[in-house]
């Protein structure tokens, strides 16, 4: 198992994911930012790649995204300043991103470099299911690395089922089908759904994603799913001051305390 499994295994409920993207604020910021996190009590981090036309992404990380496109950020700069990061960071990390930069590096020299450096595991929401079954799989397997699939309100039981027996980390199950930064919803709909989800018997932990700022939403997540991640209002945090470091230890209490 590597490390996002053996968390699973560890620790149920209330798991804390934390999103950043990689060269924001500051082109340096990658291992600082993951060092601090873990330090404060964050269970598995999640570091974005950058990519010009993030779909999925609000404006929140939309910007941060294209600054650190403007501060030189790119997939091999990303490696070599993850290259110390098992010397530095101990709980799982996992790399989130769009295909097209993963393409052009290359499948199969991405999911090594990625190895090479430690991460856990990759989330990529514009990978095709059958693209990653049919073509990829065997890249992620061989080099150790959990592929994270997602789940939004519109996703058929059939398409579950069939992510579940494809997943060996855990389930990325958005609140919603809007972009990322939106409040959490807690609609009876959204209700339905997550117990839809639940009802399935999955395999693999369920982690809540879009919509996640505070305690009261990670743990109205963490209600329905093993727990949640929170990504724009900590990117938000980490921009609105030059002394962001310092402000992290407090942004992961308000949630945990």
């Amino acid at each position: 198992m590597n490390r996002l499994q053996q968390l699973f295994e560890k620790k149920k409920n209330n798991i804390l994911s934390i999103y950043f993207t990689a060269g924001y604020p500051e082109i340096g910021a990658t291992l600082k930012i993951a060092e601090a996190l873990e330090k404060a009590g964050a269970d598995f981090l999640e570091i974005g790649f950058p990519y010009s036309d993030p779909l999925a992404d609000g404006p929140i990380i939309q910007n941060s995204s294209q600054v650190a496109i403007e501060n030189g950020m790119t997939l091999k700069l990303l490696f070599q300043q993850l290259k110390d990061l098992r010397a530095k960071v101990s709980i799982p990390v996992l790399l989130m991103g769009y295909a097209n930069p993963m393409l052009q590096y290359g499948v199969a020299n991405f999911c090594k470099a990625a190895a090479d450096v430690g991460i856990d595991g990759v989330i990529v929401p514009d990978l095709p299911l059958y693209e990653y079954e049919e073509i990829y799989k065997n890249d992620f397997i061989d080099n150790g690395l959990s592929n994270v699939f997602l789940v939004t309100p519109q996703t058929s039981n059939e398409r579950i089922k069939k992510i579940d027996g494809l997943s060996n980390g855990f389930i990325y199950l958005l609140s919603s089908s809007a972009t990322t930064g939106k409040s959490l919803d807690v609609s009876d709909e959204i209700g339905a759904y997550y117990d839809r989800v639940k009802s399935l018997n999955l395999e693999n932990p369920l982690i809540i994603g879009f919509g996640i700022s505070d305690k009261n939403s990670f743990m109205r997540a963490s209600k329905y799913a093993n727990g949640a991640i929170v990504g724009s209002a900590f990117v938000k945090t980490i921009g609105d001051t030059k002394d962001y470091l310092s402000h992290i230890p407090e942004f992961i209490r308000k949630i945990r305390d």
